[in-house]
């Protein structure tokens, strides 16, 4: 994988080298821009990632646009499935690829107002 951001080839390392202070997270894995620090994490025992790798401000949308989003089937009101079509329809997407790890900021931003009317 290729960063976006400064070219950089990303390698694989271990959730120890992200998230150091974790060890509930030293198993998994994680694809990491050495050069710049984008980093995504992976699918459960490979090495393919959940989204795009994303730098400290892409990470800080998503966790802000998760914070808006989740509640909507974490609360039950909706299955995560239900939730997820609602919002590619909402914003036009095909459900394939509506995830908030594949979104840039300003698509996490759209979520964050998105997700106040689903």
């Amino acid at each position: 994988m290729i960063c976006p951001y400064c070219n950089g080839k990303a390698v694989l390392v271990s959730g120890e080298t992200i998230y150091p202070h974790r060890p509930d997270l030293a198993q998994k894995r994680f694809l990491l821009c050495e050069p710049c620090g984008a980093y995504v994490g992976c699918r459960p025992g490979t090495s393919r990632p959940l989204g795009r790798l994303a730098n400290a401000s892409l990470r800080k949308e998503r966790m802000v646009a998760h914070a808006a989003f989740d509640p909507l089937w974490k609360s039950g009101r909706m299955s995560r499935n239900e939730a997820y079509r609602r919002l590619a329809i909402a914003m036009g997407l095909h459900q394939d690829k509506c995830h908030i790890g594949m979104f840039d900021e300003q698509q996490c931003r759209v979520v964050q107002s998105i997700a106040k009317n689903l």
